[in-house]
């Protein structure tokens, strides 16, 4: 049997690791216009190669949504009977990492959720997406379900997970156990204080000390990928243009130098 305490197992409190360093307000502006996928090819070019979280797809429908935060984490663990279990599950979450993780959350957050793809745990819902955005969070990326489809869209709360679920968090296999350390989602590392950018081409982790470097290389290279779009759309062969190099980057460098000297 086990021993609770307000509820919640003696000895099995929310865990903490510690209130989440984050980045400056420039910081997160620089990486705004950055894409998921230009964020991840430069971090590949600079060695950091695991960075794509594998399986999130956004839930909402409008392709234009891009979100840059901070992230904060919540873990989801197995449920062990002598740890957790019971018909006050529902109940006893108002007291796990769940609900703490999100009183922790400032304007501009990403709550990202480690939930190990699981297809039977809806680890958030209507009323908590719902508190997450009154608290300014950003977006939400779960390696995992949700639950309240409908509902969650009609926040207009951007949310990348891998599926939906009619379960609650705690309804089956897994339970909120941890927030605030180092999660593993979709196969990827992700540390409270970590930057994601996530678009309609999935989510990608930056690490802060890369944020700056990665951004102003990324929008360079965005402005040469725009090039090289006008010049295709325009009739322009493709192997001169994209990759932008040779007489294609010179005739870039020489556009440059025409539009700045404006």
């Amino acid at each position: 049997m086990n021993t609770e305490q307000d509820g919640y197992p003696t000895g099995h409190t929310p865990l903490l690791s510690a209130p989440p360093g984050r980045p400056t307000r420039a910081v997160v502006e620089a990486l705004s216009g950055v894409s998921a996928a230009t964020a991840c090819a430069k971090l590949h070019h600079q060695g950091v190669t695991r960075t794509f979280i594998d399986g999130p797809a956004p839930l909402h429908r409008d392709a234009e949504i891009r979100v840059t935060g901070a992230a904060v984490t919540l873990q989801f663990m197995p449920q062990r009977e002598d740890v957790f279990s019971g018909q006050g599950q529902e109940d006893a979450e108002r007291r796990s990492a769940l609900w703490a993780v999100l009183e922790s959350i400032r304007p501009g957050d990403v709550l990202v959720v480690s939930a190990q793809a699981a297809q039977r745990t809806g680890c958030l819902g209507d009323m908590l997406v719902r508190y997450f955005k009154l608290r300014g969070g950003a977006g939400i990326v779960v390696d995992g379900r949700i639950r309240d489809a409908g509902k969650v869209r009609a926040l207009g709360v951007p949310v990348w997970c891998t599926g939906v679920t009619p379960h609650y968090a705690s309804q089956t296999e897994l339970f909120p156990y941890a927030y605030n350390v180092p999660v593993a989602v979709g196969g990827a590392l992700v540390r409270p204080g970590d930057l994601v950018i996530a678009d309609d081409d999935g989510a990608v982790v930056v690490p802060p000390s890369h944020a700056q470097a990665i951004a102003d290389d990324a929008l360079a290279h965005q402005d040469k990928e725009e090039f090289a779009r006008r010049r295709l759309d325009a009739g322009g062969r493709l192997s001169d243009y994209y990759p932008l190099t040779g007489r294609g980057l010179d005739e870039y460098v020489a556009h440059q130098g025409s539009s700045n000297g404006r």
